[in-house]
């Protein structure tokens, strides 16, 4: 068994959509990066390749590449999946953590947890999401941005 740590900070702006674990959020702000900037996401990608020892996102999808310019981190989560089952390994579970002020997104936790497990091909119950607010401290307290983190646990897949 392998454990990986992940974690992910965009800046908030309007025009842009608020995409939380491949769920689009009504909110007057979005996350700003080179791709859909969804930091839930990209933590969970993050932790998974750690676990693997195979580098970090930035290496599988460079941000100047301009293949990934506004794409679905949905379908980088789905690759990265690929490549731990190409490698041997499998998904155990996935813990992450959403850091907003606002808006409140515990509702939205039941359809991101549906998303990434249909997308890393696991049960429901190996992904756990939860969110929290920094209690008005720090960029994401004074809602300037979005952050994320997430640790996973793979293991050797049965031959």
């Amino acid at each position: 068994m392998r454990v990986g740590f992940g974690y992910d900070a965009h800046a908030l702006s309007a025009g842009h959509p608020l995409i939380i674990g491949g769920v689009t959020i009504p909110f007057d702000r979005g996350p700003v990066g080179h791709s859909d900037a969804d930091v839930l996401i990209h933590a969970i990608i993050d932790a998974l390749l750690g676990a693997a020892d195979m580098r970090d996102i930035g290496h599988h999808f460079p941000g100047d590449d301009m293949r990934y310019r506004d794409i679905d981190s949905g379908l980088l989560l789905a690759t990265v999946t690929g490549k731990l089952r190409e490698t041997g390994y499998s998904i155990g579970n996935v813990d992450a953590t959403v850091c907003l002020q606002r808006p409140e997104i515990a509702h939205y936790i039941p359809e991101m947890k549906k998303h990434l497990s249909g997308l890393m091909g696991v049960d429901t119950d190996c992904v756990s999401v939860k969110a929290t607010t920094t209690e008005g401290l720090g960029f994401t307290g004074r809602e300037e941005g979005i952050s994320a983190y997430a640790v996973a646990l793979i293991g050797q897949s049965a031959p």
